[in-house]
């Protein structure tokens, strides 16, 4: 019974998994602007961020961080202002449609990593839907008086699909790459994904906590 929940449960956090987000916008803008090391470590700053909020629910600090509005509520604007900030950028970028060469410098390295992991963690750590599902929707899945290690263990599983699939779509645009960074192409994937952005950002304001 334990073994099919935890399938089940596997295939629903799939289908979220694939559910393109402000998560999936951000990874695809790196992936394009950076490349693979770009898009991967972006990839890698959301499912590291899915694994700090599926902790701190395991561990009880979700459910205050929940309980205290101001908390929750300064979290949840933190988010609708980095997605907007993001949104602008990339509007931006379409409006200027300046784009540097593919093997351009300010690509690679340490440089190019850290900019990957940082906008994919703060992009799904201020955004206070993962937690409300840590919360809300994992403990269906579970038997009552389930510890505290298998709440840890569903929601890092979801933190590892997420991975995989964010992964497999960065492999997927970087073969595709120079096709996707032509001027035209690129300054229409800016302005959808900025609107893409904005839209979410909106959506995220006009919900009540």
């Amino acid at each position: 019974m334990a073994s099919a929940g935890y399938a089940t449960y596997l295939v629903f956090a799939a289908v979220l998994v694939l559910v393109p987000g402000p998560d999936f916008a951000v990874v695809v803008r790196n992936t394009l602007a950076g490349g693979r090391v770009r898009g991967g470590w972006s990839a890698f700053g959301v499912s590291s961020a899915a694994a700090v909020q599926g902790t701190a629910a395991a561990a009880g600090l979700g459910a205050l961080v929940l309980r205290v509005e101001p908390v929750f509520e300064a979290i949840r604007w933190a988010g609708i202002a980095y997605l907007v900030a993001l949104a602008v950028q990339a509007l931006r970028s379409a409006v200027r449609g300046g784009y540097a060469p593919l093997d351009g410098a300010g690509q690679r390295g340490r440089g190019a990593a850290w900019a990957g992991w940082r906008q994919g963690f703060l992009s799904n750590i201020t955004n206070p839907k993962v937690l409300v599902f840590y919360l809300a929707v994992l403990p269906q899945f579970l038997s009552p008086g389930a510890g505290i290690g298998l709440l840890l263990g569903y929601a890092l599983s979801h933190a590892a699909l997420g991975m995989l699939y964010l992964t497999a779509l960065t492999l997927l645009l970087t073969r595709a790459r120079r096709l996707l960074s032509r001027r035209t192409v690129r300054r229409g994937l800016d302005a959808a994904t900025g609107a893409v952005l904005l839209g979410f950002g909106a959506r995220l304001a006009l919900e009540r906590s």
